[in-house]
């Protein structure tokens, strides 16, 4: 008895420390060296879950994925594994090394986790919380190999009105309505017409063998759906389509310096499989990145912010080691719409950028894990903003109740795009690396932030 105690609590202490170990504050890559790729970003309960795929090691000469991961975070700064789910544990029965791409989706209390028998088929297994446990209630799977003339693999899950529908395929795309039970197909999957595609294998519009790429992925945005797959993108009024081919989100521009090699054979818009999500009126893209690992077979998770013009389309992405929900007081500036959180805040074009204004009187943006403020004995804040009347700015620790660093009154009497700078001092806000601003309006007129500096 002593001894299987001993094993035991052995047993214990090592997945404890595994935890311990695996609690990782990163900016990009989100989890570093760990195969973390394919990500599926959900916000479920106030905190973000990214379910993916899992590249078994660094020395990967082709792709071996033995299990799917789950990880949570509640910034997407700190990421936690959470679960995983090995094929053992669903219809496949056995040892796997081609657990590809996966999502989920929640309806009444239960979460359907949605994952890739290779490029074959799509499983599904159904659990209590975000995390499982996990059963597999049709012990065989929801997409088989003859369904339709592409490869049922690579699913997404899109929750609209209520509905839920799953997208899946290679080259060509198919989409059909879930029942509510979720585990089987309301209909036929019905093949999506994207006019003009464009992808990492057919820059030119001329390979009609392979138009697009797998991993396709809908979200919805300001009464639009938006089919992409990786940094590909076409937009339709219906979530059927047909869908018109507008961009690719990351450009040669997108890089900052050390992220923008190695690439794929087919360059750096290739192997981008990834995801949109909003999370605290933010919206994100999350998708592989190679350029840390040097290994196509080992692939990170990377996040960056999305900005979506006036015409509905989105803006080039930025792909940097900072990542999102991280600030860095040194850079010349931070983009106001860059926030992680806001609140009577709305995004605006202007120019070839974006800024943010209100359209409440008391508005708040957040701005958590500022770092380099250490080094910084005194500080001042100087503010680029635009407004026609009066408003007090406030920053405060943490969020809009937390303590008060500094307040100041201004009056602005500027035309829109005229952009004033305010300078606050901040004596007492040396360590404070979560800040918040809150600005209150007396009129009714538009205050508009550009951005702010730390010096």
């Amino acid at each position: 008895m002593a001894s299987k105690l001993k094993i035991l609590n052995n047993r214990v202490l090592n997945v404890m420390f595994f935890m311990a170990v695996y609690v990782l504050a990163a900016q990009n890559p989100i989890v570093p060296n760990k195969g973390l790729n394919d990500p599926h970003v959900h916000i479920f309960n106030d905190t973000a879950y990214v379910y993916a795929s899992h590249d078994k090691s660094i020395d990967n000469k082709e792709f071996i994925m033995e299990d799917w991961w789950i990880w949570s975070s509640p910034d997407l700064v700190n990421w936690t594994e959470r679960s995983r789910l090995n094929p053992e544990n669903t219809y496949i029965v056995k040892p796997f090394t081609s657990c590809w791409a996966t999502d989920v989706a929640e309806k009444n209390g239960k979460y359907y986790w949605y994952f890739s028998e290779g490029n074959q088929q799509t499983g599904v297994v159904v659990g209590n919380s975000p995390v499982g446990p996990w059963s597999d209630p049709l012990k065989k799977p929801l997409l088989t190999s003859d369904l339709t003339p592409t490869h049922e693999y690579d699913m997404a899950v899109f929750e609209d009105k209520g509905e839920h529908y799953i997208i899946f395929g290679v080259w060509d795309y198919y989409i059909a309505k879930l029942n509510d039970d979720m585990i089987s197909l309301a209909e036929t999957p019905k093949k999506i017409i994207i006019n003009n595609p464009r992808g990492p294998y057919n820059p030119d519009g001329k390979n009609i063998e392979k138009p697009t790429d797998d991993k396709p992925f809908v979200h919805k945005y300001n009464g639009k759906y938006y089919l992409s797959w990786g940094c590909f993108y076409a937009m339709s009024n219906n979530v059927y389509g047909p869908y018109d081919y507008k961009n690719s989100i990351i450009q040669k521009e997108s890089f900052a310096k050390g992220y923008d090699s190695p690439t794929w054979p087919n360059g750096f818009l290739q192997g981008r499989h990834g995801s949109f999500f909003q999370w605290h009126n933010q919206w994100y893209y999350a998708y592989c990145d190679i350029s840390q690992t040097g290994n196509r077979y080992f692939r990170d998770t990377f996040l960056s912010y999305v900005h979506y013009k006036e015409n509905g389309e989105m803006a080039t992405i930025r792909v940097d080691g900072i990542g999102v929900g991280n600030y860095n007081a040194n850079v010349p500036k931070i983009e106001a719409e860059d926030y992680f959180k806001s609140d009577g805040f709305v995004k605006k074009e202007l120019g070839s950028g974006f800024v943010v204004e209100t359209n409440k009187k008391t508005s708040a943006l957040h701005f958590p894990n500022v770092a380099r403020l250490e080094n910084k004995s005194l500080l001042k804040m100087t503010l680029k903003a635009s407004a026609g009347g009066e408003f007090t700015v406030q920053l405060r620790n943490n969020d809009a109740q937390g303590d008060l660093i500094t307040e100041k009154k201004i009056r602005l009497n500027a035309s829109q795009g005229d952009f004033s700078e305010i300078t606050m001092k901040l004596k007492s806000i040396k360590n404070k690396k979560n800040i918040c601003f809150v600005f209150k309006q007396k009129g009714d007129n538009v205050l508009v932030i550009d951005s702010f500096s730390i010096q």
